[in-house]
């Protein structure tokens, strides 16, 4: 979609190209940090759709399995609510196993503490977080994302999975939406 037939307010923040070179990247360094070790890559849906299947797609690793979790605290708004809702649960036995959780936007951190902390449950050998967009500034919550796609300090981002209000999701790029 041409960037003219956007609404007005939307301002773009990352290309097609930009964003593959940096999930090419990211892809290589997990590679360089598990090998073929086993690896549980777990999507969180509904916002890291797009992001996690490139970045699986990019991964050398032979010892994969790949599972979804879905999770909820936005809503239809631009700021989560504060209340963690679990849609959907994972189905693979987590026990003994390197597990690295990709999401959409890391903020707050209440989301990720609330997995992570349900993960770590589980006895997963080790827990490592893929975010597309760190929003460090914002952390109410210490959570360490151990690869970032991007950082942003603040603003709402939309497209390559990322959505407001389960829109805008289909762009190719992303974009930050100055206006509403």
């Amino acid at each position: 979609m041409a960037d003219a037939l956007l609404p007005t307010g939307f301002k773009q923040l990352f290309t097609p190209r930009r964003i593959s070179a940096r999930v090419r990247k990211l892809a290589k360094d997990i590679d360089s940090l598990y090998g073929n070790e086993p690896l549980v890559v777990i999507c969180v849906l509904k916002g890291a759709f797009v992001f996690f299947s490139d970045l699986v797609r990019f991964l050398r690793n032979k010892n994969l399995e790949v599972d979804f979790v879905r999770l909820s605290s936005y809503g239809d708004g631009t700021a989560s609510s504060g209340r963690i809702t679990v849609g959907k649960d994972v189905e693979i036995s987590l026990d003994g196993k390197h597990v690295l959780i990709v999401e959409d936007i890391v903020d707050s951190g209440r989301t990720m503490h609330a997995l992570l902390q349900r993960f770590a449950a589980r006895n997963a050998r080790s827990l490592r977080l893929a975010a597309f967009i760190d929003k460090r500034e914002r952390r109410e919550i210490e959570i360490n994302v151990d690869f970032a796609a991007f950082r942003m300090s603040s603003g709402f981002a939309v497209g390559y999975g990322l959505d407001y209000a389960e829109r805008w999701r289909a762009l190719p790029a992303v974009y930050e939406i100055t206006t509403e």
